[in-house]
C-alpha cells in the first residue's frame, strides 16, 4: 500500500508540474515582444550549429546549460532502463526516452503519470544486447561524470559579467527560462528513479548515503551511475514497493 501512496503522490506531483509548465510557458510566450522571439529563435539555431560564425559569442553560461540538458536523457536511460519499466507491458518505456532528446522532461512527464511498479524481470539475454549492455557499463556512466564535470567547470570559470548577461537572458528569453525549467524539473525528479534504481537492485544498505547526493544537479545522479552495482542475471529485479512488501 505504501508503494502504491508514492507512485500516486509522483503522479500528482508530475501533472501538477507538467500544468505549471504548460502555463508559465503560455505566459511567457503571450508577454514576450516579437524581437525577443526572434532572438530565441537565432540563439537555437546557434547552439544547434544551424548557423555560421557571425561573430556573435554565446553566452558560455547558456552554452553549458544547452550541453548539459543534452545529457539528461542519457541519465534517465540509465536510471528507467530496465529497472524503472513499468509492470504494463503495453505502456514502453523507450519511446519516452527517444523524445526525451527533443523535449526534455516535457516529454518524460506523461510516462512518471502512467508508470506502474515493479519492474518486469530482466532476462539474462537482454542484458547483453543494445541498449542494456550500453547503459549498464560504467565506460558509459564515468564518460557521463566526466561530461558533466567538465561542462560545470566551464560554467563556473565565467565571469560575473557573463553570469549577470545569462540571469538577462532568463528573464527575456522564454527558450532560456523553459530551459532553465527543464533542467530544475530534471533535477527534482530524478532523487525519486535513483531510490526505485537503488532498491531494484537491492543496494540500498550500502548506496543510501548516495540519495542525498543526487539532489546536486546532475553531477549527483552521475556519480550514482558510476558507483551503482551491474544488474546480475540473477536478480529478479523489482520497484520499491516490493521491496517494501518483503
Amino acid at each position: 500500500m505504501e508503494g502504491k501512496e508514492r507512485t500516486g503522490q509522483l503522479r500528482f506531483c508530475c501533472f501538477a508540474c507538467g500544468v505549471r509548465s504548460s502555463i508559465m510557458s503560455s505566459i511567457s510566450l503571450q508577454t514576450k515582444p516579437r524581437s525577443l522571439q526572434s532572438r530565441d529563435m537565432y540563439f537555437l539555431l546557434k547552439l544547434s550549429f544551424l548557423k555560421g560564425d557571425d561573430g556573435f559569442k554565446m553566452n558560455e553560461v547558456l552554452v553549458s546549460l544547452w550541453y548539459i540538458m543534452g545529457l539528461w536523457p542519457l541519465v534517465y536511460s540509465m536510471l528507467l532502463l530496465p529497472t524503472g519499466r513499468s509492470s504494463k507491458r503495453s505502456i514502453p518505456v523507450w519511446p519516452f526516452l527517444v523524445l526525451s532528446f527533443a523535449g526534455g522532461v516535457y516529454a518524460l512527464l506523461p510516462y512518471f503519470v502512467l508508470w506502474t511498479p515493479p519492474s518486469p524481470p530482466t532476462e539474462e539475454h537482454e542484458l547483453k544486447k543494445w541498449p542494456f549492455n550500453f547503459l549498464e557499463s560504467k565506460i558509459t556512466a564515468a564518460g557521463l561524470l566526466a561530461g558533466g564535470l567538465g561542462i560545470f567547470g566551464y560554467a563556473a570559470l565565467a565571469n560575473a559579467d557573463v553570469w549577470k548577461e545569462f540571469y538577462q537572458y532568463f528573464r527575456e528569453s522564454r527558450l532560456v527560462h523553459v530551459t532553465c525549467l527543464d533542467f530544475s524539473l530534471l533535477s527534482a525528479f530524478v532523487p525519486f528513479w535513483i531510490y526505485n534504481d537503488m532498491t531494484s537492485r537491492k543496494w540500498y544498505d550500502k548506496g543510501f548515503w548516495l540519495l542525498p547526493l543526487s539532489l546536486v544537479p546532475f553531477l549527483g545522479p552521475a556519480l550514482y551511475l558510476v558507483l551503482r552495482p551491474t544488474v546480475s542475471a540473477s536478480l529478479s529485479l523489482s520497484g520499491p514497493a516490493a521491496s517494501e512488501q518483503e
